[in-house]
């Protein structure tokens, strides 16, 4: 369902609307055709399903203090949607998100609301990939990252070179330590994931750090190379 703000007549819309998506970049707002995805029911996505449901019978084997706990903490998890309003989670949403961070990255799950502690950030990004080799190399610089965090790495599969904007075909395909010096090599995590690169396309990669005690997550930082021969 789209989403619209109202200023005067329309100031903003957002979302899908039968045939038809809306959204914001650089260049302003634009709409373009609404393209319905296969479900190829990968074993990725039947792990997040097991996770989810694991995660809901979890939250329902929770007593009833420990889920007024989490309905209170959701006041310090507030984030900004699209429109830059201010939107506060549900406890069982808060509940989810976290854990499936921490799931993310191979720490045990947690049943009491954690603080919300500030994570590291890539103040830059940038990768170069070469089919040959097999090798991606991504050097970045950080801010905040510690042995208490995890990076976590996610990739699409190599495309047209043409393409800019991608959103649902990242998978993660690996983490690292969040206190790793740069560069960082991740091109076996990428053709273990994928498999063989192919010189002329271009792949897109994108990092997060995620607390491994809270599972509080920082922010997506991306970026694109088309891959060398």
């Amino acid at each position: 369902m789209a989403k619209i703000k109202l200023q005067g007549i329309l100031a903003d819309i957002r979302g899908k609307l039968n045939g038809s998506v809306f959204s914001k970049n650089r260049g302003g707002a634009y709409m373009r055709t609404k393209v319905t995805p296969i479900n190829p029911q990968t074993i990725a996505q039947g792990l997040v399903r097991a996770t989810l449901t694991n995660l809901s019978q979890a939250w329902r084997g929770l007593t009833e203090a420990q889920r007024s706990a989490w309905n209170s903490a959701v006041s310090n998890f507030t984030s900004t949607d699209i429109f830059g309003d201010i939107k506060t989670p549900s406890g069982i949403n808060l509940f989810n998100k976290l854990n499936l961070n921490l799931a993310a990255i191979g720490e045990a799950p947690i049943n009491t609301p954690p603080l919300a502690v500030p994570v590291g950030y890539f103040d830059t990004l940038s990768i170069a990939a070469a089919a040959g080799a097999g090798t991606i190399a991504a050097t970045f610089t950080s801010v905040g990252g510690s042995v208490d965090q995890t990076v976590v790495v996610e990739a699409t599969a190599c495309m047209s070179a043409g393409k800019n904007f991608v959103k649902s075909e990242f998978r993660q395909i690996g983490t690292f330590a969040g206190n790793a010096a740069s560069p960082q090599a991740i091109g076996a995590m990428y053709v273990g994931k994928f498999g063989a690169m192919t010189a002329g396309q271009k792949l897109f990669i994108r990092f997060k750090f995620v607390d491994k005690n809270t599972g509080v997550a920082g922010q997506y930082t991306s970026a694109s190379a088309v891959v060398a021969a």
